[in-house]
């Protein structure tokens, strides 16, 4: 009867866990929890989690009851569930693009810029006069500034 209730509360602590992390919105892990959660009233119900017993006199009756009764049938296919579900995970984790490594690392690398700061810069830009590019030179890299002026002297303030 501990073992139930044992069993029972666990299962039930994980799954609450695996819904606040649906909430969150991160399903993967959501599903991942619930097949972490499912393993010890799947164990419990197949009979392989014993508490109070010893578990050389239970052989027998184990076989026993693996073949008579309802219950232990359930109790892999729960078995069966939590790892399908689990698989299932591994595989969409697989293909959405690793882990969070490896998404933290291509976050960072698409936030660094394509050309090093020290690089030349392109002879026309798109949208660029000629005229723009000769007296960015002149001003010492303060071309920004120029267009900025320009664009406030056409709005007329």
């Amino acid at each position: 009867m501990l073992t139930a209730t044992v069993c029972v509360a666990l299962s039930a602590a994980g799954l609450a866990i695996a819904m606040l992390t649906a909430y969150r919105r991160r399903y993967l892990a959501a599903v991942r929890t619930a097949a972490f959660a499912l393993l010890p009233v799947g164990l419990y119900m197949t009979g392989l989690v014993t508490l109070g017993r010893k578990v050389g006199t239970a052989t027998g009756s184990w076989a026993a009851d693996l073949v008579f009764k309802p219950t232990v049938w359930l109790g892999f296919g729960v078995l069966a569930v939590s790892v399908a579900l689990y698989t299932v995970t591994r595989f969409a984790a697989g293909r959405d693009g690793g882990g969070r490594r490896e998404r933290k690392a291509a976050a960072a690398a698409a936030g660094a810029p394509a050309v090093a700061p020290g690089a030349s810069q392109p002879a026309l830009s798109a949208g660029r006069k000629p005229a723009a590019k000769s007296k960015a030179a002149t001003d010492g890299g303060l071309s920004d500034f120029s267009d900025i002026e320009e664009i406030l002297k056409r709005r007329g303030i």
